[in-house]
């Protein structure tokens, strides 16, 4: 009889033990029975604690459950990064804080094994920011794990990735650049992939376009001081690849972006270039391509042709009044001086503060002096009155004009009327306003 008993006894022992046991070891959320009751509970203690950010009191409640049901909740990762934070920050010694390192970047490991598949926070997300812990706890140098992880995320992520993944991103390639120069085309193929996600970052939920834009600015203005676009570098990198591409749009139009925003749209690679995305979608920015190519070749005709092209395409108001006042200047060259200064005048109106259409004008007003008062010189003098009221004009609106203007006023006041050319001249005082004759038309006071 006892021997029963005893037999009973074993087997309710064991049918106890099989209701208990770990989510680590079964691959439920909780676990079950007792171990269940055990992760529960310890979730609801620790998480008051993090929320408030007592990482103290929360760590060993956080880290029985990071054990044990590993796969109760997303949140356990999100606090779990924030908690070996802190640990890794009030750590002083360096071995200890590398093994709590190791920690952090687990942690992320197993966010990845058990909610890599989350539909808004997937793997690449969770690579991003598993990147950025590293390097800012991360005092050893190292650039190639986490730029890996950082090229992982932004692929997976596009146009979804956060700002601060792909500011890091194109940081630490930059780096990468700086200490190895052979990663000189990745760190360029690297910019091109981040530019074309600017605009698509903007378009998502949630998008802090200031934080995007003021990214986008600074990530050009930084690539632009690198040194690892000049001119002759991507005319080298694009030759051979221009032709490769040139039935594909989306490559041409980054190629020509990025040769405009760093000047070098001077090159043959960027005509081609131009030539080539203008037959399959002309744009402004293609259309002005070709533009400067017929500058180049001093076909002036095909290059105010191409510019008006680009100014009837582009929607920024800035670049328009760029695009006036090169056409400006073309039309200038060819002496085509009335509809220089009407395009002048329409890229001073695009660019309000813009000075340099005016010192344009006052530059072909004084080649016109002689033409228009060809038997007069003192009239001839009194254009220079209009030329020096254009020249005021242009450092009034835009003092930066001021290192040439300066020069220039000094120069012309030179030229105006003498005191007795004005009393041989019976029709002229000083401080009477005077009618320009010739194509200027225009009338000013004489000084």
């Amino acid at each position: 009889m006892r021997k029963h008993l005893l037999s009973a006894a074993l087997l309710l022992t064991g049918a106890g033990s099989l209701f208990a046991q770990k989510g680590v070891d079964d691959g439920s959320k909780y676990g079950k029975g007792e171990d269940s009751i055990r992760c529960i509970t310890n979730i609801s203690l620790y998480v008051p604690y993090a929320k408030s950010g007592n990482y103290s009191d929360a760590l060993p409640f956080w880290q029985i459950v990071y054990d044990e049901c590993p796969a109760s909740s997303r949140d356990l990762y999100l606090y779990g990064a924030r908690i070996v934070g802190w640990q890794i920050q009030n750590e002083k010694d360096a071995s200890k804080q590398q093994e709590l390192l190791s920690k952090l970047m687990e942690v992320y490991d197993k966010r990845i094994k058990y909610f890599g598949k989350d539909q808004r926070y997937p793997t690449p997300y969770i690579l991003g920011r598993k990147a950025i812990d590293y390097l800012v706890y991360n005092s050893s140098g190292d650039m190639n794990a986490p730029y890996q992880w950082l090229t992982e995320s932004i692929d997976g992520m596009g146009d979804a990735s956060e700002v601060a993944v792909v500011d890091y991103f194109m940081k630490l390639s930059l780096l990468k650049f700086q200490k190895d120069p052979s990663h000189r085309e990745q760190y360029i193929a690297d910019f091109m992939k981040v530019s074309r996600m600017f605009e698509g970052m903007t378009k998502q939920p949630r998008a802090n376009a200031e934080a995007i834009s003021k990214l986008k600015s600074g990530t050009e203005l930084v690539f632009a001081q690198s040194g690892a676009a000049d001119c002759e570098t991507l005319q080298a990198i694009y030759a051979p690849q221009v032709e490769a591409n040139k039935t594909n749009l989306e490559w041409l139009k980054e190629a020509i972006g990025l040769m405009r925003r760093v000047r070098c749209q001077e090159m043959d690679v960027y005509f081609a270039a131009a030539r080539y995305a203008h037959q399959i979608e002309p744009t402004a920015e293609s259309a002005f391509g070709l533009a400067k190519q017929a500058i180049k070749d001093k076909d002036f005709s095909n290059a105010v042709k191409y510019i008006d092209e680009a100014i009837s395409m582009e929607q920024d108001d800035e670049t328009k009044g760029d695009f006036y006042y090169i056409g400006a200047q073309v039309l200038s060259e060819v002496n085509n001086y009335p509809k220089a200064r009407t395009y002048a005048l329409k890229a001073a109106e695009f660019k309000p503060n813009f000075g340099m259409p005016y010192v344009l004008i006052a530059r072909m007003y004084a080649s016109s002096a002689r033409s228009i008062y060809p038997d007069d010189r003192i009239l001839q003098s009194c254009v220079y009155n209009a030329v020096l009221d254009k020249l005021e004009k242009a450092r009034s609106v835009d003092p930066s004009t001021a290192e040439v203007v300066n020069p220039l006023i000094s120069s012309y006041r030179g030229y105006l009327p003498k005191q007795e050319d004005v009393f041989m001249h019976g029709d002229i005082n000083k401080g009477q306003q005077f009618r320009i004759g010739g194509w200027i038309q225009e009338t000013t006071v004489i000084r």
